[in-house]
């Protein structure tokens, strides 16, 4: 892993850490950080990364619709691939797509007993 995609992953992980402290107001600073569309990239491959990893473990019916949200948040970054305040907005629905499906998990978690 080259040092921009550790970067990207530490600062996905610190994202989605902020979000599920309750601290919106430190996720917006957090990416207004971020400089370059290309380290906005990085980041985005951090969250997707860890999205696509959480989902597998997902019931078949909640992993399918995961995969469906990710292809969106794949459309969402394409339609903002030259604007960095819209890849920010991509990012910050990829890092709530991550605690949504940490949220799934939680309760598939408990119906398996």
């Amino acid at each position: 892993m080259t040092d921009e995609h550790g970067a990207g992953r530490r600062t996905a992980d610190d994202l989605v850490r902020l979000l599920t402290d309750g601290d919106p107001a430190g996720a917006e600073e957090l990416l207004a950080g971020i400089p370059t569309i290309r380290d906005l990239v990085f980041v985005g491959a951090g969250l997707t990364s860890i999205a696509r990893t959480e989902a597998r473990r997902l019931p078949p019916a909640q992993r399918a619709q995961a995969n469906t949200r990710q292809l969106r948040l794949g459309f969402l970054r394409d339609a903002n691939r030259e604007d960095p305040e819209g890849l920010r907005g991509w990012l910050q629905r990829s890092a709530e797509e991550v605690l949504l499906i940490r949220s799934q998990l939680a309760v598939a978690d408990r119906f398996a007993g």
